[in-house]
């Protein structure tokens, strides 16, 4: 058990490494964080920022000399930088857990392993894996990246074969999934905490809304019946538990017409799903994930009111600052910013909660102040 006073370590300086720094904080302990970005939102507000390479085996081998323990923000962390930092200090997710979530092929082939379904799907590292891609999957399809895609960046929707054929050109020419579509009914996901001796804590199923491939709202307590829900939480967990998993993670499901759950993709992180639990949830992710680090029993995840998260893109800005007074006079709106210099369209800029008596009344209230803070 690695107590409040001692070093943690963060390797990615994004938005969730930045909100693990501030559980750290909070609960007493340090954080320094690896990151090749010095202005980056963890590393900014860390007690200590590493800026280097995530390859950089003299930057590594310092963190580990400073830390009891280390951690990850984002999946895109090679594998071999958690084996070489495993050889000095403890490591959670271990670096077998992240392999098996890097690419996106390998990740279904494991999913499958377990027993859980997902959409069917073929891998395409060439052109002549189209040859008879017709009688594998059928059409509507997503061509994916097979490596470091997120937030709708590297997919393209195929309506037929020729269209795969010309978006893999598109795409270079690098491994990919082509996934087949489903009707969909919802898209659902579960966060969990899991422990070194295996015992796991989910939080309440969130319910989910894309737009554009990004994630732009997250309902609790979902809408989908209570069995989809339990089906869900029980999914994850033998994912979990496949992985051997240590730490805070997330798995996204799909919830077709016909009521099947469909796993679509494993966060071995804190998840953009979870962020009402910030506000919403009687333990957050983040401080989740910082208790299943240092081996402390896991906190309650019991949600203590309904709740509707919505992201903050760089398109609110516009030409100007967003009216953020416009939401802070709302009592029931909590504001998440993320220390960003520059915002983008489509980037992640920050989010808010809006707590209520029923999701209903947080979605009425979300989608006045989402229109209201627009910038012109």
């Amino acid at each position: 058990m690695i107590l409040p006073g001692a070093t943690l370590g963060m390797l990615g300086g994004g938005q969730l490494g930045r909100m693990f720094t501030t559980a750290a904080q909070t609960m007493g302990y340090k954080v320094i964080v690896l990151d090749p970005d010095k202005n980056s939102p963890a590393g900014i507000i860390a007690d200590q920022h590493i800026c280097a390479a995530y390859t950089d085996e003299a930057a590594l081998t310092e963190l580990a000399q400073h830390c009891a323990a280390i951690t990850t923000e984002f999946e895109n962390i090679p594998a071999s930088t958690l084996a070489f930092l495993e050889k000095r200090t403890v490591v959670h997710p271990s670096s077998s857990a992240l392999a098996s979530t890097q690419n996106r092929n390998t990740e279904k082939i494991f999913i499958r392993a377990q027993g859980i379904a997902t959409v069917p799907f073929v891998r395409i590292t060439s052109r002549d894996d189209f040859a008879d891609i017709s009688t594998q999957i059928k059409f509507p399809a997503i061509l994916k990246v097979a490596t470091f895609g997120y937030d709708g960046k590297g997919q393209i929707v195929c309506e037929d074969v020729q269209a795969a054929y010309e978006a893999f050109d598109a795409l270079g020419q690098k491994e990919c999934v082509l996934e087949q579509r489903i009707d969909l009914e919802r898209e659902i996901s579960v966060v969990l905490a899991r422990g070194e001796d295996g015992q796991i804590t989910a939080f309440p199923v969130a319910e989910n809304v894309h737009i554009n491939g990004i994630l732009h709202s997250t309902t609790v307590p979902s809408a989908a019946a209570e069995t989809q829900q339990q089906a869900a939480i029980e999914m994850a967990g033998k994912i979990a538990d496949g992985l051997d998993y240590v730490g805070t993670m997330a798995v996204e499901f799909f919830v077709s017409k016909q009521g099947e759950i469909i796993a679509n993709e494993i966060a071995p992180r804190p998840h953009n799903s979870g962020h009402y639990t910030l506000d919403a949830c009687k333990t957050s992710q983040f401080e989740q994930q910082v208790r299943m680090l240092c081996g402390l029993p896991a906190g309650s995840s019991q949600l203590i009111s309904p709740v509707v998260m919505i992201n903050i893109l760089g398109d609110v800005w516009g030409n100007s600052q967003p009216d953020w007074d416009k939401l802070l006079n709302q009592p029931d709106i909590k504001l998440h910013l993320y220390g960003k210099r520059e915002a983008r369209a489509g980037r992640k800029m920050g989010h808010f909660n809006v707590l209520a008596d029923t999701t209903d009344l947080a979605m009425q209230s979300a989608n006045t102040v989402f229109e209201d803070i627009k910038a012109d």
